[in-house]
């Protein structure tokens, strides 16, 4: 009884670990870089958000580690740091201020890149992190 359970759990882990090679396999295949790739808000503070062009999207820069992008109306842009260890900060945040709709959606979306620690890449999603946290969930755009 004992090897037929053990079989049963072998069995049961190599069909696990045979799936996830392809969920790999996709995430490789999929992932983009954070820099030079345009990210699109998709879920904030785990609410959905509804993608829509132009708007909530940030784009990080390796040249001079600038970030860029624009939330509901009003354009912005800030300073970064990452390391090997993904942790991220995005500082200096500056936006123009003019008043809109989405004003109070898009304070939430400056106060998620804000407190931004670190990030984690799956496929072509983008996740920021607070000390563990989620905060925001981007995907990237074809360009």
């Amino acid at each position: 009884m004992k090897n037929l359970t053990r079989i049963a759990l072998a069995l049961l882990l190599t069909t696990f670990t045979a799936g996830c090679c392809h969920c790999r396999s996709y995430q490789k295949k999929t992932q983009r870089p954070l820099t030079g790739t345009t990210w699109q808000l998709i879920q904030l503070g785990g609410q959905s958000i509804r993608p829509e062009e132009g708007k909530f999207v940030v784009t990080f820069s390796v040249e001079k580690n600038r970030m860029t992008g624009r939330g509901a109306c009003n354009r912005l842009s800030g300073s970064f740091q990452t390391d090997n260890k993904r942790m991220l900060r995005i500082d200096d945040i500056a936006s123009t201020r003019m008043t809109c709709p989405d004003i109070g959606q898009e304070q939430a979306f400056l106060r998620a890149l804000q407190s931004t620690t670190h990030y984690d890449m799956d496929g072509p999603m983008l996740l920021l992190l607070s000390d563990g946290e989620l905060r925001a969930v981007f995907q990237a755009l074809d360009e």
